[in-house]
């Protein structure tokens, strides 16, 4: 008994500090990681473990979302990109239900707190880049401050962390006036700070979480919802466009691209709309099965060049489309299989009778749908892992858990 209460308290700290680092390191969270993994291979207590992860819809889907890819290395020509895309995966199959197993309500403001500590730091150290009272490190330049990961990850993360943020000042009636103003700061800070770094994804990511916190906000007053969100979003969307040079440069650009697609696609834009293209092209051939799980980077070179996209003859691995890359690797099953992963966590935020859980187990899911449309955001560390700790907590019955 006292050994499995210092395994459990074990586990805490280890979570807390996974929860902290997330946003920080990857090399530190992925030894917390193997940490909380050996430790939970080791401390038995097994038919517990299995009975909650065989109960959970949500991570059965996730299981055969990952094993589609592991069958799909049969018809597979390329069997050593297949294998580094099932590692890259390998959240979904063992860290997940690892998580799912130990988490614990009591300690998910925790959890959540250690993240937004990590978040605050990581805005800190952006607006120290971007004032230029310490020089850029890592990704980080003084035009576009993102420290410790790429724009295109950090983004997504800081929109992530404005919702929990102004889901506490919005739709916490408990909230004491320090925190109140603590986090209407940092509500006001974390939005600035997202338009004066260059990921556009996260920045339409934003603009969604921002119609989705009206939504809650105002429970079932749709029209007053749709009302709010016309005059807020562009009201937002203005006031940053003209106080932020680089997110007007970003905005820009982007419409250039579109407009001048047909003369020269070797744009940002252009080859998204090159691989989107390309990539439906591939889907055609094979929609049922598609290519197997290490075919892409090989068909979608073939496919370019019958297309004659000059500018994309160089093997790619990402499509710039989470949706693309699963139909083309594993089909209308691996499309369907993928897509049911998020409707059970969708089912599964509406039956909780916490404000919290079911707030943010909704938003989770509908904002990753979002943005994977411009990238495969559940392949890359920082973005993944953030899903799967998260998820880990918010789709879990802690009552028929006991």
């Amino acid at each position: 008994m006292k050994e499995q209460l210092f395994i459990n308290k074990t586990y805490q700290f280890l979570l807390i500090l996974l929860a902290f680092l997330l946003p920080l390191t990857v090399f530190g969270a992925n030894v917390i990681i193997i940490l909380i993994v050996l430790l939970w291979i080791f401390s038995g207590n097994y038919r517990s473990k299995y009975d909650q992860i065989i109960t959970s819809k949500f991570l059965i889907a996730s299981a055969v979302f990952y094993c589609l890819h592991v069958v799909g290395l049969i018809w597979t020509d390329d069997i050593k990109w297949g294998l580094e895309i099932l590692h890259k995966m390998w959240y979904f199959i063992l860290l997940l239900p690892v998580l799912f197993t130990i988490v614990e309500k009591k300690f998910i403001k925790y959890y959540v707190t250690a993240f937004l500590m990590a978040m605050t730091l990581t805005e800190v150290a952006s607006y120290l880049i971007w004032f230029e009272l310490i020089s850029p490190f890592k990704m980080a330049t003084v035009d576009n401050p993102s420290p410790f990961m790429s724009h295109v990850s950090y983004n997504p993360i800081l929109t992530f962390a404005i919702y929990l943020v102004a889901h506490e000042i919005f739709l916490n009636d408990n909230l004491s006036k320090l925190k109140f103003s603590l986090y209407s700061f940092f509500a006001l800070t974390m939005s600035i700070n997202m338009f004066i770094t260059g990921g556009r994804a996260g920045q339409v990511m934003y603009f969604v979480m921002i119609s989705i916190l009206i939504f809650q906000f105002f429970n079932s007053e749709k029209i007053k919802s749709l009302l709010v969100i016309m005059v807020v979003i562009p009201v937002i969307f203005f006031t940053a466009f003209i106080a932020s040079p680089l997110f007007e440069e970003r905005v820009h650009s982007a419409i250039n691209d579109i407009v001048t697609y047909e003369i020269n696609s070797n744009t940002s834009v252009g080859k998204r709309i090159d691989y989107m293209v390309n990539s439906w092209d591939i889907i055609k051939r094979n929609p049922l099965i598609g290519v197997g799980t290490g075919d892409f980077p090989n068909e979608f070179l073939k496919i370019s060049i019958i297309n004659e996209n000059k500018d994309l003859f160089s093997t790619t691995t990402n499509p710039h489309n989470m949706y693309n890359l699963v139909f083309i690797q594993l089909g209308l099953i691996g499309i369907i299989s993928f897509l049911s992963i998020f409707y059970f966590q969708i089912k599964q935020s509406f039956v909780s009778s916490n404000r919290f859980i079911r707030d943010v187990g909704l938003t989770l899911p509908l904002l990753f749908l979002v943005i994977m449309f411009s990238d495969s955001y559940l392949l890359g560390h920082y973005t993944t892992l953030l899903y799967v700790f998260f998820s880990s907590f918010l789709y879990k019955d802690f009552d028929e858990a006991k």
